[in-house]
């Protein structure tokens, strides 16, 4: 895309519609104020969070355990580990509320993602005894496996079974999952059996099993453990587990295997706890195979289940464009917007990057003017579908002139750089 059209987008559109919300975010953010909402802003990993926590309390605000857990779950999510840590040590070091197990494997595994692998070791070695129990140990093993570090989790799980914890499929998965990474198909198999002996098994040991087997394309292997699920009456046989096994036959090429395995997800869906989460996996499945019809027929079944959402549409999407199918993807997003759902940019966001790869930059343009018209906030994913597609050293030029105005945060503005150096090379 020309420098200039990205350009022009920005100065005729974008500035004016900044300039024109920024009040109205404002008194959206006062009328809903939340411990979460004040967070949530805090988009740089260097800025810290405490601030905001203790400005929560001075005004006389309430704080207790199951908020704060909500919110470090929250920013898990979103990869805000950082932050999610530094909540964990306020909640303990200026709120005084005692560590349960389940805080202190939550912490283990956040001390692990920010300072590495020694530094969860010192926490875990400092610990009293008295909170070194099922969670924590399992969380340590989770830290190993995470790292692949092989030796150091197979002591933990031979310390687990010493201590009597590993009476549970749980800590077996985390075991069998690395033996699975790391390729070692002689543990994984002496580790199945020793399973299948003990019963301890359940719907995530047999994914990671087909996983396994799909990874080595043995799909003698991947049949034989489908066979297994359906015929042992204490696996329940759910809409995701046959999603998992044809996503497995289509990572080894066996399409009409996964088609196959697809329908009999679909004769689970009526009394799946979480349909729309099945229905989005469903086509998303059928888009891989490249099974427009099917794909087509997911997407009505959802419909007609209920009201769809935007993250529904942003699947759909997605989906459609991966099997190149423009014109489809069009009538979807007209449906969308139809709706009158909130005006979410990563919806338009397929069809820019779809029209600026195919060179049709005009109608790129137009879909962005378009949908900040109608209350749309472009995100970073936004200006990079646009500003990458032409000369890279303009690009680069535009978005430091895009950090300087204020428009990016520092996070942003990096993540865009990255990104036009991956075109670079």
């Amino acid at each position: 895309m020309k420098l200039s059209l990205c350009k022009s987008a920005y100065e005729r559109v974008l500035r004016p519609f900044l300039n024109s919300t920024s009040t109205l975010n404002f008194s959206t953010i006062a009328r809903s104020d939340t411990l979460y909402r004040r967070i949530s802003p805090v988009g740089d990993p260097k800025a810290s969070v405490v601030p905001v926590l203790d400005q929560w309390v001075a005004e006389g605000r309430h704080v207790d355990r199951t908020q704060l857990r909500t919110i470090i779950r929250e920013l898990n999510v979103y990869r805000r580990f950082q932050h999610a840590l530094e909540i964990s040590q306020w909640m303990t070091d200026k709120r005084y509320i005692p560590l349960s197990q389940v805080d202190v494997a939550s912490r283990l595994r956040l001390i692990l993602r920010v300072h590495g692998l020694e530094q969860a070791e010192k926490y875990f070695n400092n610990l009293p005894q008295q909170l070194k129990g099922f969670e924590v140990y399992t969380a340590l093993l989770r830290c190993y496996a995470s790292e692949k570090s092989l030796e150091k989790a197979e002591s933990v799980m031979q310390k687990l079974r010493d201590m009597g914890f590993a009476r549970t499929p749980w800590c077996y998965n985390i075991l069998l999952n690395l033996y699975y990474h790391v390729g070692s198909k002689e543990k994984f198999d002496v580790l199945m059996r020793e399973m299948e002996e003990k019963g301890f098994y359940n719907d995530n040991t047999f994914t990671i099993r087909l996983n396994a087997y799909a990874a080595s394309f043995d799909s003698d292997g991947m049949d034989s453990t489908v066979e297994k699920m359906e015929s042992d009456p204490r696996v329940i046989l759910k809409c995701s587990t046959y999603a998992v096994a044809a996503h497995a036959y289509l990572k080894v090429g066996q399409v009409n295997k996964a088609l196959e395995m697809l329908k009999k997800s679909e004769g689970h869906i009526a009394t799946d706890k979480r349909k729309k989460i099945a229905f989005r996996a469903l086509i998303k499945l059928y888009a891989q195979a490249g099974n427009k019809d099917g794909l087509y027929r997911i997407w009505n079944m959802y419909k007609n289940s209920g009201k769809v959402y935007n993250t529904g549409y942003v699947t759909m999407l997605s989906s459609l464009l991966d099997i190149n199918d423009i014109k489809g993807a069009e009538k979807i997003f007209k449906e969308w917007e139809s709706t009158g759902l909130y005006y979410d940019f990563r919806i338009p966001n397929f069809l820019i990057d779809a029209y600026c790869r195919n060179g049709n930059f005009g109608k790129a343009e137009a879909l962005l003017n378009e949908g900040i018209g109608k209350g749309g906030n472009p995100n970073h994913r936004t200006w990079c579908h646009l500003a990458g597609k032409g000369d890279v050293e303009q690009a680069e030029e535009f978005i430091s002139q895009l950090r300087t105005e204020g428009i990016f945060s520092a996070a942003v503005h990096e993540k865009l750089l990255q990104y036009i150096k991956d075109m670079k090379e």
